[in-house]
């Protein structure tokens, strides 16, 4: 006759038991007969109410994905000939959203003949970088792609120093369209 190692309902292992008298035990207890190791030799199997494990299970995951954090990326964008007044409000609008824990993504799409000065574009968002540094970090620097240049700034990390533009590196000066 087939046997299982048998762990109770309090927890205690009861020993290696016939199947016949591991169901009888769950019966008398008005539990169930869980199978927790098949692969042992012998099968260990564990006298629990399943219904109420599989409840706890499920409350345990809700939790931890209620516990995750989602970073939402909020995204600006301009132009090389935008004025000096309106990027003060796409920067503001920016600062609150950082501050806010999401990420920023500047992006500059050029038109036309726009796409011969990439430097131009490329100093607004070393100036919008630079006014954002109080409570921004470059995540990902000034870069081109097809007709956008756009970099990532991320809200600075609690116990970190932030890096100044000049620090870092040269990505999209010298890049082709």
């Amino acid at each position: 006759m087939p046997q299982v190692r048998l762990i109770g309902a309090d927890g205690g292992n009861l020993g290696v038991v016939d199947i016949k008298e591991a169901l009888r035990i769950a019966r008398e207890a008005d539990l169930d007969l869980v199978e927790v190791a098949p692969n042992s030799d012998p099968p260990v199997c564990r006298v629990m109410d399943f219904g109420k494990f599989l409840y706890e299970r499920t409350k345990k995951e809700r939790e931890a994905r209620k516990a995750q954090t989602k970073i939402e990326i909020k995204e600006v964008r301009l132009r090389p000939k935008t004025n000096e007044h309106h990027r003060s409000f796409k920067i503001r609008d920016a600062r609150r959203w950082i501050q806010e824990g999401m990420k920023v993504k500047v992006s500059i799409r050029f038109r036309g003949r726009e796409i011969t000065y990439p430097e131009l574009a490329l100093e607004d968002l070393k100036e919008i970088a630079e006014e954002l540094s109080d409570i921004a970090v470059i995540e990902q620097a000034p870069n081109m792609e097809g007709r956008m240049m756009f970099m990532m700034l991320a809200p600075i990390p609690k116990g970190k120093k932030a890096v100044t533009v000049k620090e870092q590196p040269e990505a999209a000066s010298t890049q082709s369209v």
